[in-house]
């Protein structure tokens, strides 16, 4: 075999046009292969290992395509950023005119295949929260229905509501959207999510990608029995560095107005989703926009409270935000009765207070969290930025430890049985 020949690959790279941005891959790669600008998500393939990892939780396979490729003529990252779809593989005959044999390449794809997930290297960080999220969903979880529309053939929905739910003003941050799907099916659980398209064109005059947002409402609608479901969305008026920053999708649709259409794709997402079993404990984490899918799985487990199916398992809620005034929902969350749902609210930027975060309330609660680590029945969900993950990682291994639980065994068992779900942005 040539040179060349043993250097072909079966390049890793994602679709541009069914990715829904979600950022499920670059969460899960445990080598930091995937990044994304602005528009697409891509792999470098000078650091993928192809252990496969990333695969699994795409909620849309977009993340499964690959290519045969001479290794020094592999796509780079800069070409990638900047596709609308992916180029079409190489034949036989453009392969040869490379060196390439058939069998070649061939080999290469069985080798990406095949490939075996490397072990840890030496001197390695020993926590690393992207390998205790589960990519299967609880046992009892109902089967979801995903990627009924597609970014190419999107359906419509219809906004019937848009209110303010948080007590700061209308025009600055968090936005309960309702949408109506009339006679379209469009059938969800608690814990997935849906994509929208902006209307209009981008900076490189390209139609907007679609945009994730996760669903506020449990399986049978924001109104039962209507086919319908709501969204969290944050008005983004600022960037990560402060700086004044209009994002495009939230502001068009903490904007939208009763009666405006919508383009929607989805649903998507297939194992950050609750448990049916009716004595399973649930513990919710979250900060921000991220209370969307604790919102509807708490209101799903109300409603079979309210018609004798909830069986008693344990909810527990560890919800932060800047000030109280910013947190979404408060009104209706602490009108839940005390012996249904436990509330612990944490506040970062309260006048006067010492700044508090959600990992700072799960410590004080270390001896219950503790009890539902080890019970078989609990999940854990955890929902925001992604900047808290590692905080609420590490103060679930501090409660394991210092209830005498070893960490290396407990996390490894909670992502197994589908347990701990991530979902951070």
């Amino acid at each position: 075999m040539s040179a060349i020949e043993s250097a072909v690959i079966k390049q890793h790279l994602i679709d541009p046009e069914i990715c829904i941005r979600c950022n499920t891959c670059e969460a899960t790669c445990p080598v930091g292969a995937i990044t994304h600008d602005d528009r697409n998500y891509v792999v470098d393939a000078s650091v993928c290992n192809l252990c496969m990892d990333c695969i699994s939780p795409c909620p849309t396979g977009s993340i499964d395509n690959w290519r045969t490729v001479p290794k020094v003529l592999a796509y780079a990252i800069a070409d990638q950023l900047g596709w609308d779809e992916l180029p079409p593989e190489l034949t036989p005959e453009q392969l040869a005119a490379e060196g390439v044999s058939a069998d070649a390449a061939a080999a290469a794809g069985n080798e990406s295949v095949l490939a075996a997930k490397p072990e840890a290297a030496a001197g390695e960080a020993p926590f690393n929260s992207a390998a205790f999220g589960s990519t299967v969903p609880p046992w009892s979880a109902e089967k979801p229905v995903t990627n009924r529309f597609t970014p190419k053939s999107p359906t419509t929905a219809i906004v019937v509501g848009n209110v303010d739910c948080t007590e700061d003003g209308f025009a600055s941050h968090t936005h309960h959207i309702v949408l109506d799907f009339g006679a379209v099916p469009f059938p969800v659980l608690e814990g997935q999510s849906i994509g929208m398209v902006p209307p209009g064109l981008d900076a490189h005059g390209r139609a907007h990608m679609p945009r994730q947002y996760s669903i506020a409402s449990p399986r049978n609608g924001e109104r039962p029995g209507y086919n319908n479901l709501s969204l969290t969305v944050k008005r983004v008026t600022e960037d990560h560095q402060g700086r004044p920053f209009r994002g495009v999708a939230s502001n068009y649709v903490c904007d939208l107005k009763v009666g405006d259409t919508v383009q929607v794709v989805g649903p998507f997402g297939q194992s950050f989703l609750m448990p049916n079993h009716p004595k399973s404990h649930i513990v919710m984490i979250c900060t921000g926009t991220g209370s969307a899918p604790m919102r509807a799985m708490t209101e799903w487990r109300r409603r079979q409270r309210k018609t004798g199916q909830f069986e008693g398992g344990k909810l527990m809620l560890f919800f932060g935000a800047r000030t109280r005034g910013e947190l979404p929902y408060f009104g209706p969350l602490t009108s839940l009765p005390k012996d249904f749902i436990d509330i612990n609210l944490a506040f970062s930027r309260m006048p006067g207070q010492p700044k508090r975060y959600v990992q700072d309330l799960m410590k004080e609660r270390a001896a219950d969290l503790a009890l539902l680590m080890a019970d078989p029945n609990a999940h854990f969900y955890v929902c925001g930025l992604k900047a808290m993950e590692e905080g609420v990682l590490l103060a679930m291994r501090e409660v394991a430890e210092g209830a005498k639980l070893s960490w290396s065994t407990i996390g490894p068992t909670l992502k197994s049985e589908g347990r701990l779900h991530l979902e951070t942005y």
